[in-house]
């Protein structure tokens, strides 16, 4: 086992002689049948893998970082040396989903992935719904009780759960998705002002992670992929996901809905996944075969988000006149979106209109909503927030 520091305090004694710094080493040796590479980042850890594979291991890595950014490396070296790359632990920790992706679900035809894949994130929304705290409160709780690092930049903003939702995306249509390819956005914009709406609507926020197949005009359907904070119904099983748990919602055209649901991180359920790995893959080695490889047959479009369908609820501060109403409607109109429902609520000389639009492009919704920002009795725009998980 190759470890940074000899010297460092373990849980369990680990017998004399097992333990080495020498990690270029170890993966060199023509007696190892299998790596398992939980170091995380871009390197050292592709070039050991590479070097793993080129030597006649199998590898099993819960990289979701370097999968994300250069999965197809990997994936190309493992068919080049008849080895599998096994990663279940790289999305969701103890959930079974990539496989049932993979393997259960490859004579159906997936639809539709949307996912909560990050258990830090969903603990501040849960804790910003239930208890009414704003961001920066919730944060500090998550800090304190350990589910957020002392940096927590790659959860908040959406770093974490892109490169899931692009392995996710990656493996539910068969297509190469990069990290790069994954519209992303963070959670720290997100105010309790915002969650007590979505309350209000009979909703809650969650960040998403959502793939989905988009049918184009010339028959072919192409890949859309992104991240953000999104106001998804109470009634929606992925609204009860409470905590730091995690759960993977897939839509397929034979199997219809299903659901993956439990810890999605920490150390218990990270080793779990990595061992059901382990297995796999000394059966596959004894038996003289190998597992399912990359599949990315179908090579679809990734689109930009600016393509992508969906809906929008805006808040917006006005003058609490007459027309103010009519003229929010017609900027909504001269962009190409209906609006699904409007609230009113007076405040004295100004009043907020909560709207609710119909399905369009995301390009249609924010030229609407810069269209507004720009309108004299427009004073405010004071929340912008996608709507998910309603089929119209």
């Amino acid at each position: 086992m190759a470890v940074r520091r000899l010297d460092a305090v373990r849980d369990v004694e680990v017998p004399e002689g097992l333990l080495t710094t020498d990690a270029a080493g170890l993966v060199a040796r023509d007696d190892v049948d299998l790596v398992v590479e939980v170091i995380g980042g871009i390197e050292p850890a592709r070039s050991l893998i590479l070097a793993a594979l080129e030597n006649g291991a199998s590898v099993i890595t819960a990289n979701k970082a370097l999968l994300a950014e250069d999965g197809p490396t990997l994936f190309e070296a493992a068919e080049k040396a008849g080895r599998d790359l096994y990663y279940e632990a790289a999305v969701a920790g103890a959930i079974p989903i990539l496989r049932p992706l993979r393997e259960s679900l490859a004579g159906d035809r997936v639809t539709r992935v949307l996912g909560i894949v990050n258990g830090t994130t969903n603990f501040i929304l849960d804790k910003m719904d239930t208890s009414g705290a704003g961001f920066a409160e919730a944060l500090e709780e998550a800090q304190e009780l350990g589910y957020a690092e002392a940096d927590p930049t790659a959860d908040v903003e959406g770093f974490d759960a892109a490169a899931k939702a692009a392995i996710l995306a990656s493996l539910a249509f068969h297509s190469r998705v990069t990290a790069a390819d994954v519209y992303r956005e963070g959670i720290s914009e997100v105010t309790a002002a915002d969650v007590q709406s979505a309350r209000d609507m009979g909703g809650v926020v969650k960040l998403l992670a959502i793939c989905e197949l988009m049918p184009q005009a010339g028959g072919d359907d192409a890949v859309a992929v992104r991240v953000h904070p999104a106001m998804i119904p109470r009634t929606h099983p992925l609204a009860s996901v409470r905590e730091a748990y995690n759960a993977v919602f897939v839509e397929s055209e034979a199997a219809g809905q299903l659901m993956f649901y439990g810890p999605g991180a920490g150390g218990s359920p990270t080793a779990s996944a990595v061992l059901g790995d382990l297995v796999t893959v000394a059966r596959n080695r004894l038996a003289g075969t190998r597992g399912a490889g990359e599949s990315a047959y179908a090579d679809r479009a990734v689109l930009p988000m600016g393509e992508t369908r969906t809906r929008y609820h805006v808040a917006i501060d006005v003058d609490d006149r007459a027309g103010v109403l009519a003229a929010v409607a017609t900027a909504f109109a001269e962009n190409g979106v209906s609006i699904q429902t409007v609230r009113q609520e007076g405040r004295g000389l100004d009043a907020q209109l909560v709207v609710v639009s119909h399905e369009a492009t995301d390009a249609q919704l924010s030229a609407t909503v810069q269209h507004l920002r720009e309108m004299d009795i427009v004073r405010e725009v004071t929340s912008v927030m996608r709507v998910e998980g309603e089929h119209e």
